[in-house]
């Protein structure tokens, strides 16, 4: 834990974020300040709170457990407000997207600091890991695997060349296992044959993929990684050798057949594992050897970044776009989105007219509509993939749409700014958008403005494409006087009079929306 913040005046102007990320089995806070395109560390702390304790037995966080991760939240809301930061983004993983009773610590957090938590899933929290290990250093191997065991689950996932490939989410979290099977200090052999099971089948569901992939480097992240790195490194200085940089399958087999047989009080005495993360080793470690042996790998590094760094990259990226962040996540966006484009069989030739079109309303019209700059992002990603919804029926496709991109896991972007996007691309039949409607409700009453616009410059992007024949070669845009002129120009001898129909029929809704006249005609 780092030291309280002070601020230095000639960093005032530049931004300051603040990462928290609510764990099953610890609480992490980490404030960086971006200069020059990098972000700057300026404060640590972690706690553990051991959350996700009662969760995976009864379903349910316990009193106890909210009140201390309510108290360590205080902290490191003081210390946000010491380091004078510009934006926080809090997020909560396995133990609250298990527990029942989740509402009511989300609620207790928000009376108490005024931060809203957000739960994220499991893909959702690989992809900011990996965000965050490609954002802040170089990745020697390639493919690489990325791990993070947790107290809930295990994030696994496939990178080549800086994009994730492949990601998984597993139910074995280090403090999950020791509730449900090591119920004895130190473990019975029974437990430990259960164990290795359940880890058995679980990594079935990807060890294949993880063999055919030959990847050529693990990296293991978050408090588990560390204290095996730790212990390895001890074992090895016990046998008068050099500690290497990565932990290796048969050093791996070791610590296991070590710790499995210490009671507590001798694990905790093991340099690199702490008195708290005793408790919880020998499930951890059992998982990491598993995983070692099935997939046929030689060892892991283990790495100091994690799932805070990711949030931090997250918003260092939305706030520049030119940051090495910002650059990853808008390749991740966008080869997401041809992946997705792919698989639910739009006509990509379409889709690039449309939101080309699309992108030209929103940048000639800026004095009409008055959106934030990160809304012609979304209306690029809405343009892409508004006719994912026939892959499922055309009957009622715009409602399919919605559902598609809101819960689908396309890369790149957060679970608000998915749900952004889907409600652009709801609202392109007879429907209009109204507060009560359920893609309407998850958004900010201002959010739900920006979405009315955007949605309408989607409608005429639409419009203005509506033959599919690529009839019309450009469009030229202009705002003056009240009215909004639209002309279309023909490629070669071609009609374009479905194109102008379609956008005679937007006419009233555009005035409703913009309070502007609208005009199309031919070149």
């Amino acid at each position: 834990m780092h030291a309280g913040c002070k601020i230095v005046d000639r960093f005032t102007l530049m931004p300051t974020f603040a990462a928290v990320d609510i764990g099953s089995n610890s609480v992490r806070l980490k404030i960086a300040r971006l200069q020059g395109r990098r972000l700057k560390e300026v404060h640590e702390d972690r706690e553990v709170t051991r959350l996700g304790e009662g969760v995976f037995g009864s379903g349910l966080l316990s009193p106890e457990a909210m009140a201390e991760t309510v108290r360590v939240l205080r902290r490191f809301h003081r210390a946000t407000q010491e380091c004078g930061t510009d934006s926080v983004r809090v997020v909560a993983t396995a133990a609250l997207r298990d527990a029942r009773n989740s509402r009511a610590f989300l609620e207790w957090v928000r009376s108490t600091t005024g931060w809203n938590v957000e739960i994220i899933s499991g893909l959702e929290e690989a992809r900011l890991i990996h965000l965050g290990i490609i954002s802040n250093g170089r990745v020697d191997a390639d493919p690489v695997l990325l791990v993070d065991l947790g107290g809930g689950s295990c994030e696994l996932t496939l990178s080549r060349r800086g994009q994730i490939r492949e990601t998984v989410s597993l139910p074995l979290g280090a403090v999950r296992l020791t509730s449900e099977f090591l119920t004895h200090d130190p473990p019975r052999k029974g437990e430990l044959e259960r164990l290795r099971g359940f880890v058995a089948r679980e990594m079935g569901r990807i060890q294949d993929r993880i063999r055919s992939a030959r990847v050529r480097g693990v990296i293991a992240t978050s408090g588990t990684a560390a204290a095996l790195a730790g212990a390895s490194a001890h074992l090895a200085r016990m046998r008068k050798q050099r500690p290497g940089p990565k932990v290796t399958r048969d050093m791996m087999r070791r610590i296991v057949k070590l710790i499995t047989k210490l009671p507590l009080e001798q694990r905790i005495k093991i340099p690199g594992i702490g008195p708290r993360r005793a408790e919880i080793i020998c499930a951890g470690a059992v998982v990491y050897w598993e995983m070692l042996e099935r997939c046929h790998l030689t060892g892991f590094r283990y790495s100091p970044l994690g799932l805070r760094d990711g949030i931090l990259a997250q918003m260092a990226a939305e706030y520049d776009r030119s940051t090495r962040s910002g650059k990853a996540i808008e390749s991740e966006r966008w080869e997401s989105i041809k992946r997705a484009v792919e698989h639910y069989r739009v006509e990509i030739h379409h889709a690039l007219q449309v939101r080309d079109c699309a992108l030209l309303l929103f940048s000639s019209l800026k004095s009409v509509h008055h959106l934030p700059p990160e809304y012609r992002e979304w209306l690029s990603a809405a343009a892409m993939l508004y006719e994912v919804g026939d892959y499922v029926n055309r009957n009622g496709h715009h409602r399919h749409t919605y559902y598609i991109i809101a819960n689908s896991e396309i890369l790149g972007y957060t679970p608000q700014q998915r749900r952004i996007i889907a409600a652009i691309a709801r609202y392109l039949g007879k429907s209009r958008p109204a507060s009560d409607d359920a893609p309407m409700q998850p958004l900010t009453p201002e959010e739900r403005e920006h979405v009315v616009k955007a949605s309408m410059l989607l409608r005429l992007a639409r419009a203005a494409n509506l033959g599919r024949s690529q009839s019309v070669a450009r469009m030229a845009v202009s705002a003056r006087s009240g009215t909004v002129s639209l002309k279309l120009i023909p490629r070669g001898k071609a009609s374009v009079d479905l194109e102008l129909w379609a956008i005679e029929k937007e006419r009233p809704y555009f005035r409703e929306v913009f309070g502007r006249a609208l005009s199309a005609a031919a070149a």
